[in-house]
């Protein structure tokens, strides 16, 4: 089909090669370029509140945070983002983090 300008999905220095040969499989190329983006940057925000909580010093902040995490790990799982059992050993080994701050 030629090039496609996917940049609308995420940032490229340079144009793809679409090598497809129905309109469905140009679709999906596209849609996939979309969820990867929306899933990275899911999986890039939940890293950066997980760095946060384990920086955290106090008990109370860290319990308010935990919140968050958890509820963040929960729906990454749910998504098939990460495997469930990452997910699980994830909130056990940050909920023995909060547990054991003073």
């Amino acid at each position: 089909m030629g090039y496609q300008n996917l940049t609308s999905a995420r940032v490229l220095k340079k144009k793809e090669k679409i090598m497809a040969n129905h309109k469905s499989a140009i679709k999906r190329t596209r849609s996939n370029a979309a969820k990867r983006a929306r899933n990275r940057y899911q999986h890039k925000t939940t890293r950066t509140f997980i760095k946060r909580l384990k920086s955290a010093t106090s008990k109370k902040e860290a319990e308010g945070q935990l919140n968050t995490v958890v509820s963040m790990v929960d729906k990454l799982a749910k998504r098939n983002i990460i495997h469930s059992n990452k997910a699980a050993n994830l909130k056990s080994k940050l909920t023995k983090f909060v547990a054991g701050l003073n």
